[in-house]
């Protein structure tokens, strides 16, 4: 039986004509299954928005090439032209057009118009790929990357970004062995020692101006946020988004029995992103899992400030996305029960920052 995707894909040009890139993001069955970004040199907006088609196309036609598509994009333009309803009088957008076509049957692709808002996710790769590309040195500042220019005039604006406080739950009976703890059956809740840090974040939290509080549905993090809870007077909002990597049958065990008892598998679990324990998650699937989460966050709260209760592997996972780091970054961080790391993000383009990370309350 086919497939069905959904394809959500954005392109924007910087000066229009002007340096361009593209994102697309597919999923299915409301799981992202691919990430798709590319800078494309100095085009205009439309050339890139179908770049961000044709490559999301292409994509899914070698998952399956029988799959039923269902195209979203804020591209009034593409989305009349790809249904046929507008003309086609520019021979550029002709081709790209033809292009789009060839990448997968026509006639299993729907397509739709949406809000900028609902495609913040594609909009935010496609100047992923613009700020990797802008990411050398200024050659009018030189030794000042662009970048950091870019996020200073931003900080400078008046547009307010979505502040994301992400904090971990408090300690439980695995924490002071640094035991495997994700979202299998054990589901430990916190410690007394545990319920002390969550009381102290919970009266940092108070100061933090927050509109909303959403948490893990395991039982370390929703009993650490309702704790915070009782201290900011806001309802928890429960989301499964944002569970623990699942550790499949280390759940439970210390790094030195993992080490000891399934030594392979250690290797490659430091090795290979792609590896996962059996039954359990790897670090690329909960990277996509995080962007996802993450994504929805400014959505949904644009412009909001936003407190999180997580876990230890979801916000390493979520500093190395800010930082557009390489997944393996995670393995050099150290994220304390009941710290508090805060994120910034602009709704208008996705852009994102760090302001603090391991900030500590007790």
């Amino acid at each position: 039986m086919a497939r069905h995707f959904k394809l959500t894909a954005d392109g924007g040009s910087r000066g229009n004509p002007g340096p361009a890139g593209f994102g697309a993001v597919v999923s299915e069955n409301s799981h992202i299954i691919a990430e798709i970004y590319e800078f494309i040199g100095t085009a205009t907006n439309n050339v890139a928005e179908y770049g961000g088609l044709i490559a999301g196309l292409k994509a899914i036609h070698d998952l399956d090439d029988q799959a039923t598509v269902d195209v979203c994009m804020d591209s009034k333009l593409v989305v009349e032209q790809m249904s046929g309803r507008w003309q086609i009088k520019h021979a550029d957008m002709r081709k790209l057009a033809q292009s789009a076509r060839e990448a997968h049957s026509p006639s299993l692709v729907n397509y739709t118009w949406i809000p900028r808002d609902e495609n913040s996710h594609a909009d935010r790769l496609a100047n992923k790929a613009l700020d990797a590309q802008s990411s050398g040195h200024d050659k009018s500042e030189p030794g000042r990357p662009r970048q950091l220019n870019y996020l200073t005039e931003r900080l400078k604006s008046a547009e307010k970004p979505t502040v994301l406080h992400l904090i971990r739950h408090g300690e439980t009976v695995l924490t002071p062995d640094r035991k495997f703890s994700g979202v299998g059956p054990l589901n430990p809740v916190l410690t007394d020692t545990g319920r002390a840090q969550a009381n102290a974040v919970a009266q940092a939290a108070a100061k933090l101006g927050a509109e909303v509080l959403i948490a893990s549905p395991l039982n370390r993090s929703k009993e650490t946020a309702e704790i915070i809870s009782q201290s900011i007077g806001l309802t928890i909002e429960l989301d499964e988004i944002w569970f623990e990597m699942d550790f499949g049958y280390w759940d439970g065990l210390s790094l030195e029995e993992v080490k000891v008892q399934h030594a392979a598998d250690y290797d490659s679990w430091l090795t290979d992103l792609s590896f996962r324990p059996a039954g359990g998650e790897s670090w690329e699937a909960i990277t996509v899992r995080v962007e996802a989460a993450l994504s929805k966050i400014l959505s949904e709260y644009p412009g909001q400030t936003v407190v999180v209760v997580t876990h230890n592997c979801v916000i390493k996972a979520a500093v190395a996305i800010c930082l557009g780091a390489p997944i393996e970054s995670v393995f050099h961080m150290d994220i304390g029960p009941c710290s508090i790391n805060t994120l910034l993000m602009w709704p208008s383009d996705g852009l994102r920052a760090i302001r603090g990370v391991n900030q500590r309350s007790n």
